[in-house]
């Protein structure tokens, strides 16, 4: 039976206990009452239990803790009141697989710790960590009370010692949807996760609310402003996805779910696959403008390579000058980076680097191989780039990408340059032998620095001494363009082939099959978690 059901009326001597069992029962599935219940709906907010039912496949929640909560006895020591705890938990099922989900029920207390039973969130996450179960978090809580000092009769050292959420992300999928204002612990259980989803001018993240930060700094601030979606999304990066409705959270988090396995010792589930592998798109050839001076359309460029509809973007607004996916070949999920010519001209940025670190370490605890196409320009210079640390935050994104240990395939789309166009791919293969799996386009070009700032650099005095500057210039370039056609790295076995970028995605569609078979020699855990 499902465990939200409740039996007939049973007569005989347990009659008065299964009476009761179901009346509590009943209170609990009633959330807050009727009045708390329509205030949350006219905010246009789904109830606890409603977004599991949305979430989860029909009919299969089994709650756990329904009973959990506070009561009040009466003289004759029977039930005169019973709050249910406004955390609803229990295990269900996404696409067929086994779930663990925990669903704030802001109708109780606003969602407040002190109306909670912690033991129940620290139950729903340890059960993911000891069961291997992806976790579903979705927090719409506004954080800790003073009043729960009433409640506990003491202070303690901040922290749940048994919340394994470290430990979660080195092992099972993490999603912490934001569905309300979420502060404090709620803030965390919301971050602590491989995507963070909000809903736009509905759900706020923020270590402390607006009364914190008028106490502590004297600054008045609403709650959009502070943690809302430029915040969190566009600046911070802290939530991953941000979206209009609830409706478009739950349904983001089953498709990001089916990219993943469900645990680090299995592989990412294949899905079927209609769109042919040999397909061949003609416009890619036309693709990269030979202008350099011209922009091209990334988006539009992977559209055409994955699987049709496979596409799903991670931290769009976010580190804009670099573009992240999970995406399909032939069915098979597969992680995706690539350059946005449109957002400073593709450099690597600080919110790039810190991105693409975060989004390797996802692929690799998950099995995913990486296909990179690179149009890398370098890393982001000038005076607020280096105050900034984006020079640090490109190191640490070199990292992740050595670290790595899934496959990987590079095509150079364009540029390739500098310290970021080493960060095109690992130097070594899934097993730790140096095979670095790198192709290029003809439109492509690499070397330490830029040819034109490099001439400008190496040749300033012959250029300012020439009859005619501008000439003597254009002819240096031109010379060091020509060394440096892909053609001659080619020759060389730099790079392993030059090919029709018509052809790109059956390249892809072959080399992921190989891929998988290096990954299912390596199925576990990484030994690192998300950055």
């Amino acid at each position: 039976m499902n465990a939200t059901q409740t039996a007939a009326p049973v007569a005989g001597e347990w009659a008065e206990d299964l009476d009761e069992l179901a009346q509590r029962r009943a209170i609990a599935h009633a959330l807050g009452g009727e009045e708390p219940v329509a205030r949350h709906h006219a905010q246009g907010k789904l109830t606890a239990r409603e977004r599991i039912a949305h979430l989860l496949d029909e009919g299969s929640f089994n709650e756990i803790g329904v009973l959990a909560g506070a009561v009040k006895y009466g003289p004759d020591r029977k039930r005169q009141d019973f709050t249910p705890s406004n955390a609803v938990v229990g295990v269900g099922k996404i696409a067929e697989r086994r779930t663990v989900v925990a669903s704030d029920d802001f109708t109780i207390r606003a969602g407040s710790s002190e109306g909670s039973v912690s033991e129940k969130w620290i139950f729903a996450d340890r059960y993911a960590w000891e069961y291997k179960l992806p976790i579903v978090r979705m927090v719409d809580s506004a954080g800790g009370s003073v009043k729960l000092l009433d409640k506990l009769g003491h202070t303690k050292i901040p922290g749940y010692a048994m919340l394994p959420m470290t430990q979660l992300l080195g092992a099972v999928p993490v999603v912490g949807i934001a569905l309300g204002a979420c502060a404090g612990l709620g803030a965390l259980r919301v971050g602590a996760a491989h995507l963070a989803i909000m809903v736009r001018g509905k759900s706020q993240v923020f270590a402390g609310g607006p009364p914190v930060v008028k106490q502590a700094l004297g600054i008045e601030i609403d709650k959009e402003a502070l943690g809302g979606y430029d915040a969190m999304h566009r600046y911070s990066g802290v939530v991953g996805l941000a979206v209009d409705t609830e409706e478009e959270a739950l349904q983001a988090t089953r498709r990001f779910l089916s990219y993943l396995p469900g645990n680090v010792w299995e592989q990412p589930p294949r899905v079927p696959c209609e769109d042919p592998p040999q397909r061949c798109d003609e416009w890619l050839n036309r693709a990269i403008p030979a202008d350099k001076r011209k922009i091209f359309q990334p988006r539009k460029i992977l559209k055409a390579i994955f699987d049709e509809g496979s596409l799903f973007e991670i931290a769009p607004d976010f580190g804009g000058s670099t573009v992240t996916c999970l995406a399909r070949l032939n069915g098979h999920a597969v992680g995706v980076m690539t350059n946005n010519p449109m957002v400073m001209g593709g450099a690597l940025t600080r919110s790039a680097a810190l991105k693409m670190a975060r989004f390797v370490d996802l692929c690799d605890t998950f099995h995913l191989p990486i296909v990179n196409l690179a149009d890398q320009p370098g890393v982001m210079t000038g005076p607020d780039a280096e105050r900034e640390g984006t020079m640090g935050a490109a190191l640490q994104a070199l990292h992740a990408i050595e670290q790595s240990g899934v496959p990987w395939l590079a095509i150079v789309l364009r540029r390739c340059v500098g310290l970021a166009g080493a960060m095109l791919s690992p130097w070594h293969g899934p097993s730790g032998t140096a095979l670095p799996n790198r192709y290029a386009w003809p439109s492509a070009r690499w070397g330490s620095i830029p040819i034109e700032g490099g001439v400008a650099a190496a040749f300033k005095k012959d250029i300012a001494a020439a009859a005619d500057p501008v000439a003597k210039r254009l002819d240096l370039e031109a010379h060091y363009h020509a060394i440096a056609s892909p053609l001659r790295t080619a020759e060389r076995f730099g790079v392993l082939d030059i090919i029709e970028p018509a052809t790109t995605r059956p390249l892809l569609c072959a080399w992921v099959e190989d891929a998988y078979r290096a990954t299912s020699r390596r199925l576990g855990p990484v030994g690192r978690t998300m950055r």
